[in-house]
């Protein structure tokens, strides 16, 4: 986890040998089916963009609203890392690894709300669903694929909480590669230690981090983890600023970009060590997501 720290002048140039370019949110794919309210980062479903079909291992961002009594049906996946993070509401999942068949019971499943991630590893193929079971309330959420090391993986599951005080501290890790990296063991995939402690296990080379940054402050995400990678030059990062806050938000990048919520940014010619200096320059706190890949 990296410090939040009042900003009282110009960000840092150190990070001037980074290539930062701004993906605004209106630029994004959407779609509004009326139950579900969506934006795509990348490539997916009816929106296709050659330019957006991956940013290294990060292969699909969506950020979506579904509304009450609705949802995703039970569908199924391979060969992806499927993650949620939710940013207000709540989510249910099921999955057809509760249960025989290809759907889980109705009394088994997992409920997921703000500051909750779920993840997924696909592998030789899951089938779940997810639903807002809530009779009133919306849920917003993020939901993030990544393309693993290896097909074929055993299909497994993972849940973490993280504390809203703990993000209003700096950058905090979620999700870290298994430390056992390509070649582990069936025991060493089923002790699902991570790179990172107390993270998330990821089949890929990949970390991702959130923050909260009140306004008039910073804070700084290290590329690579400190050590948690195996690729260290030329990582691709990603930073995707939700619309979490009615639009009274913004961040700046180290090379002065302006992003609003909705909008994200592509950085490239970093490496692992560098130190990414977020700020948060509107009126209210920036809760801020950051992808960073081989």
């Amino acid at each position: 986890m990296s410090a939040v720290k009042t900003t009282k002048a110009v960000m840092s140039q150190s990070f001037k040998h980074a290539n930062i370019v701004a993906r605004r949110s209106t630029d994004r794919g959407h779609a509004d089916h009326g139950w579900l309210n969506t934006y795509h980062t990348f490539s997916f479903a009816n929106y296709f963009d050659p330019q957006f079909k991956n940013f290294g291992a990060l292969r699909v961002l969506n950020e979506d609203r579904v509304a009450p009594n609705s949802g995703f049906p039970f569908h199924t996946h391979r060969d992806a890392e499927i993650f949620s993070y939710v940013l207000s509401g709540e989510l249910t999942h099921r999955d057809s690894m509760m249960g025989k068949g290809a759907a889980a019971s109705k009394d088994h499943y997992y409920r997921i709300r703000r500051g909750d991630v779920q993840f997924t590893t696909g592998g030789s193929g899951i089938s779940h669903s997810e639903h807002n079971e809530h009779n009133s309330e919306p849920v917003h959420f993020l939901q993030i694929w990544a393309l693993p090391w290896k097909t074929g993986l055993t299909p497994r599951y993972h849940d973490l909480s993280i504390e809203e005080d703990k993000k209003r501290q700096g950058f905090v890790t979620i999700i870290s590669p298994l430390k056992a990296g390509k070649q582990a063991s069936p025991a060493q995939e089923n002790a699902a230690i991570s790179a990172v402690p107390g993270t998330i296990p990821i089949h890929a080379d990949m970390l991702m981090g959130a923050s909260i940054i009140p306004n008039n402050s910073s804070a700084v995400w290290t590329i690579g983890g400190n050590g948690a990678v195996s690729s260290k030059k030329n990582r691709n990062v990603y930073i995707h600023f939700p619309m979490t806050r009615e639009g009274k938000s913004k961040v700046r990048l180290p090379d002065g970009t302006v992003l609003a919520e909705g909008d994200g940014a592509f950085i490239t010619g970093v490496n692992a060590g560098d130190a990414l200096e977020v700020q948060s320059v509107g009126v209210v706190e920036a809760e801020v997501v950051i992808l960073d890949s081989n």
